[in-house]
């Protein structure tokens, strides 16, 4: 008898933690309230000015992707010192292809530089990053992945917002909901925007009547350019410098809120990477240090501020910075 309460306890332990484990999946574990959610998104869209076409095409027959709900609840925390990200990020055999696909595209190149005052190196460098320079853009339906996580209601919101200006780039004409690839949380195309930013900053650079950052390079890299230069970029100025600092710096001071000019870090001790003296100039910088505290330390300028606007990160901002350099040459 206390052997079958025993397995009558265990049956409903594990009965129990189905029912949590469905609960979690939330969109793709009843269809048919994903049905009602999904009326009210089309509602919306109307309401926005969607037309019935765009509609009926991009979001007949969705249906929510529960591997999308597993990524979204399974991301891996990184475990990735900053040095072994920086390896990774910017490897020889990424420096190599970035050089030759700067030469390949040079004349395209110079031509966005010239028109959003962005240079060159950064353009490609956050194209290597993003997308190893176009390879690796993600092979989910955007409105699928994007409809699934705003029906989740974890940051539905957010994701429902993206849905509606997905909806938009749809109806617009610049690309068709099959062909509306990139990642499971819907960033798109070769760099990576989300629909929001797309409306924001994508650019039609060839001219053709599309905004196409899947396909067309001179898209891809004016689109870039374009966020870049809106966000404050200064094409005079680089994004920073590795430095040392002497002994007994006030850590307090390695901040990105703590700006001073190079001449007044020079004052307090601090020295490029070789042990030389820092350039005479009155250019604002902070420090910053990926890594955390006894890790390298960065003087960085505003620029690396602007990349910070794109991912917030000083991994990736830092990783960017040092791809631009490679690809112009630097070690």
């Amino acid at each position: 008898m206390n052997r079958a309460r025993g397995r009558f306890r265990h049956v409903r332990a594990l009965a129990i933690a189905l029912a949590i484990a469905l609960a979690s999946v939330g969109a793709s574990a009843n269809p048919q309230d994903f049905s009602g959610w999904l009326d009210g998104v089309k509602d919306e869209a109307r309401a926005s000015g969607i037309s019935e076409a765009t509609i009926s095409i991009a979001l007949g027959g969705l249906s929510p992707v529960p591997r999308v709900i597993e990524l979204d609840r399974n991301q891996p925390e990184s475990t990735l010192r900053f040095e072994e990200y920086l390896a990774r990020v910017v490897s020889e055999k990424r420096v190599q292809q970035g050089r030759a696909l700067m030469e390949e595209n040079a004349v395209l190149l110079q031509r966005v530089a010239q028109r959003f005052g962005v240079q060159p190196r950064f353009i490609v460098a956050l194209w290597g990053v993003e997308s190893d320079f176009g390879r690796l853009t993600g092979n989910f339906n955007v409105l699928a992945a994007l409809a699934t996580l705003a029906y989740d209601g974890r940051r539905s919101a957010y994701f429902r917002k993206e849905l509606l200006q997905a909806l938009r780039i749809v109806d617009e004409g610049h690309i068709s909901p099959a062909a509306m690839t990139g990642s499971w949380a819907g960033a798109m195309g070769q760099n990576q925007f989300m629909p929001s930013s797309f409306l924001d900053f994508a650019v039609d650079f060839d001219e053709d009547g599309r905004r196409d950052i899947w396909s067309s390079r001179a898209d891809v890299f004016a689109s870039i350019a374009n966020y870049l230069s809106r966000s404050g970029w200064n094409g005079t100025q680089t994004w920073g410098r590795q430095v040392r600092l002497p002994t007994g710096f006030d850590q307090s001071l390695v901040a990105l809120e703590q700006r001073r000019s190079l001449d007044e870090w020079s004052r307090m001790g601090v020295l490029q990477a070789d042990g030389s003296p820092l350039p005479p100039s009155p250019l604002t910088a902070s420090l910053a240090q990926p890594a955390g505290r006894g890790g390298a330390v960065y003087l960085v300028y505003d620029n690396y501020r602007t990349i910070l606007r794109w991912n917030r990160s000083l991994y990736f901002a830092t990783a960017v910075g040092h791809l631009a350099d490679r690809l112009a040459g630097g070690s």
